[in-house]
């Protein structure tokens, strides 16, 4: 009896942990710039690519601004992919992160190494600090912002990008 419980425990706990994990994809640099580049010449879809990390208060306090957006204009070819710099081995605080703050938007955690390796590929202007916010339409880079947004600002940036 002992033992079907523990293993009803088990298979519960393997459960649990497989769907938190759906939450939050590892991805490496040249991944996501295909994602949001590649092949999307002809693409009208504005990829909203938010640069965060769970110990950055003003990114933290801007993320329920990014979910409302992609909430706002789901069908309006609006994409917001919200991509942690948390270090990998904090990866299982970064599912939990964004399991607890419900967030709907595609959650990616960098798999980069050194920034100074791969900061320039995104925005030769960009000096590393988060928050950080890059927009893409058309396969082109069509805006760029280091530091944080006020929910109308952000919302008013994506109007004037997706006309």
């Amino acid at each position: 009896m002992k033992k079907a419980v523990l293993l009803i425990a088990i298979f519960i706990s393997t459960i649990a942990s497989a769907q938190m994990a759906k939450g939050v994809t590892q991805i490496a640099v040249p991944g996501l710039l295909q994602k949001i580049t590649t092949d999307k010449k002809f693409d009208e879809t504005l990829y909203v690519v938010n640069f965060w990390a769970t110990w950055c208060m003003p990114c933290v306090k801007e993320l329920p601004y990014f979910e409302a957006v992609n909430k706002k204009y789901a069908d309006k070819n609006v994409k917001v992919m919200l991509v942690s710099l948390d270090f990998l081995s904090d990866s299982v605080r970064v599912k939990k992160f964004a399991e607890a703050k419900k967030l709907e938007s595609e959650v990616y955690q960098l798999n980069a190494g050194n920034p100074n390796d791969w900061i320039d590929k995104f925005d030769t202007s960009w000096d590393g600090a988060i928050p950080a916010t890059i927009m893409y339409k058309g396969g082109q880079k069509v805006f760029f912002r280091q530091g944080d947004f006020e929910a109308i600002e952000l919302d008013s940036i994506i109007q004037t990008k997706i006309k």
